[in-house]
């Protein structure tokens, strides 16, 4: 008894000594035990540091489960018994894919879905659920649609843009998707690029001025990614906005194509948006489509590991685009993905074909063309996001915020109705046509006048949006006739009018389906014209379109001129201004070409000469 006894004891002894000497290193417990007497890892508790609780996660995976974080597959694809079986660490929905039906409760029961399967796993790793929300959480149906980023980068006003932000997080974490694909950081430098309205404009000044904002808004003042905030993303890295025409698949697809500058050219230019986005703590950084100098971004070790992370000391996860991976020049997919991992890149959109990323990345494992130290590092960034965002602790759709019904209420829409107002850019205003009298007779035309998915754009409700009522909203017609007193009215004829405004434009497009070498006016838009020409009535146009169109040849027909962008669902917010109840204050965020003789062109070009300059923007003599 006594040798058990002294035996028992010197264990307890070493015990204690252990826990003392491990003290120091881990700051608590490497397992706590709960109320229960259960032991519970250290990943699992909240009051731990993220290094720690990520550190102790990491040893606990399998290679399977390593890889499985690493692969982000499309809800179409995957069922949710799927992501149990496969460690999956991410799904999103495409442009357009949505539960059925498209409501807000529909989308929490289908996160929730997913996250319960991703909780059933071995170690209860929950998923990101990313979306492309870009302006507003677009992709469901009555949610707040903001102007497009074009139209933002007019409106010049970081304080709207974190407000915009903060709205767009409440409204998409209140439907369980925790992370969007936004904000888009591109420098646009060529008009004739179908993601020209994704960026805020075609100067790094106003990344600068917007970017750190808007990932403000959407994370939370300190990053928090948590409550009514989700995990940001800042895209596309490097240089999507300055490929050159021509060079992209077949010749189309612009931001497919290559980016011919130096680097000097490429840093000063497109590298300062990514640099304000990781200041104000982005989680996540996507990589573009393009080539620099030849390669690929999706296997440019050098920008992706040396600059982003090494350089600008980026902390968070790089992930591809759509099947991004399959743009690198290479004889098969095995090498393909070798080259993406070894470039830097942490998680991989292989939307459809996620099974064959898993087992190819596993072989490349194997076969020692990937080290374990390159998963390790980019599921540790992985792991760090989803502590920092506390998907551990609140992995699930909170329905307090689907009970307080925020999704595309007054409160949002008024914020939206106010970015209208302030992205609206005066270009013309010929005797002082503007504002209009509350009491005019008018008379209303043209192919966006009345069409609601038309001033939303591309990127609503489905990817390449639609024509016609396609969610809640106001049309600009309807903004209009909402704000006339009487005797005013909406005339059918032109000549019972006081003055007409023909809405012209644009319909909707996205990616590369929008590059456009002609940006001419549409025919019927023309027609219109021509008509309140003929009638002699005082013309006001609107140009609802995502960029600048060719409109040298027909301007000096226009007594008054507004490029209204694509402002989104608040139509109302045009009339707020047409009528004087507030000025212009928008400014040009890009050149507007007279035509695409020698385009492209920028603001600062040797040469420069436009229709109308960047930076430019009237105001009206509000006391006439």
């Amino acid at each position: 008894m006594k040798k058990r006894s002294w035996v028992v004891a010197l264990c307890l002894l070493l015990f204690l000594v252990g826990g003392l000497v491990l003290w120091p290193i881990t700051g608590c417990d490497c397992r706590n035990v709960a109320a229960t007497g259960t032991e519970v890892p250290l990943y699992q508790d909240a009051a731990a540091p993220i290094a720690l609780r990520v550190e102790d996660l990491l040893s606990r995976m399998t290679l399977e489960e390593k890889i499985g974080q690493m692969t982000l597959a499309e809800r179409g694809s995957i069922k949710p018994e799927e992501v149990e079986a496969y460690f999956i660490g991410a799904v999103l929905s495409g442009g357009g894919s949505a539960p059925w039906p498209n409501t807000p409760r529909s989308w929490a029961r289908m996160f929730d879905g997913y996250q319960k399967a991703a909780l059933h796993t071995r170690l209860g790793i929950p998923i990101l659920y990313g979306t492309d929300a870009v302006h507003g959480h677009n992709n469901l149906k009555g949610a707040t649609i903001f102007p497009h980023n074009i139209g933002l980068g007019a409106a010049r006003d970081p304080e709207l843009l974190q407000r915009i932000g903060q709205i767009t997080a409440l409204e998409t974490r209140a439907s369980g998707a925790n992370w969007t694909f936004s904000p888009c950081v591109a420098v646009v430098r060529d008009i004739r690029w179908g993601r020209t309205y994704e960026s805020f404009g075609e100067t790094p000044e106003l990344q600068r001025l917007l970017v750190g904002a808007y990932v403000r808004g959407l994370q939370g003042p300190r990053a928090e990614m948590s409550g009514e905030y989700l995990v940001a993303t800042a895209k596309h890295f490097l240089g999507d906005g300055g490929a050159t025409w021509g060079t992209g698949d077949a010749g189309y697809w612009i931001d497919r194509g290559n980016v011919a500058l130096s680097e000097e050219e490429l840093r000063a230019i497109h590298l300062p948006g990514y640099e304000e986005a990781i200041k104000a703590g982005v989680g996540t950084i996507m990589v573009a489509f393009n080539s620099f100098q030849g390669m690929k971004m999706h296997e440019h070790k050098y920008l992706i590991t040396d600059v982003l992370k090494n350089e600008l000391g980026f902390d968070g996860f790089v992930v591809t685009d759509w099947q991004g991976i399959r743009e690198i020049p290479a004889p098969d997919y095995y090498t393909k993905v070798v080259r993406a991992v070894n470039a830097g890149i942490d998680m991989f959109m292989e939307v459809n074909l996620w099974r064959e990323f898993i087992t190819t990345l596993q072989e490349a494992v194997h076969n020692g063309d990937v080290s374990i130290e390159r998963i390790d590092d980019a599921v540790r960034r992985i792991l760090r996001i989803k502590f920092q965002a506390g998907l551990f602790e609140a992995p699930y759709a909170d329905r307090k915020l689907l009970a307080r019904k925020v999704i595309g209420c007054a409160e949002h829409r008024a914020v939206a109705r106010e970015a209208v107002r302030k992205s609206l850019v005066l270009l013309k205003n010929e005797g002082n046509l503007l504002p209009l009298s509350k009491t005019s007779r008018i008379y209303i035309a043209g192919s966006n006048a009345d069409d609601l998915g038309n001033q939303c754009g591309g990127w609503t409700i489905t990817w390449q949006g639609q024509s016609g009522p396609i969610t809640t909203g106001t049309t600009i017609r309807a903004g209009i006739e909402a704000a006339l007193q009487k005797p005013g009215r909406i005339v059918t004829r032109l000549d019972e009018a006081d003055v007409a405004v023909v809405v012209i434009g644009e319909k909707p497009y996205a990616e590369g389906v929008g590059d456009n070498g002609r940006l001419t006016l549409d025919f019927m838009d023309l027609m219109v014209l021509e008509e309140v020409k003929a009638a002699g009535v005082p013309l006001v146009v609107i140009i609802v379109a995502g960029r600048p169109l060719m409109i040298t040849d027909y301007v000096d027909d226009w007594d008054a001129l507004v490029a209204a962008w694509l402002p989104g669902t608040e139509g109302q917010g045009v009339a707020d201004v047409l009528f004087g109840d507030y000025n212009f204050t928008g400014k040009l965020p890009l050149t507007w070409p007279k035509n695409l003789d020698r385009y492209p062109f920028n603001y600062g070009a040797t040469d420069y000469d436009s229709l109308f300059s960047y930076g430019y923007g009237l105001t009206m003599d509000l006391e006439k």
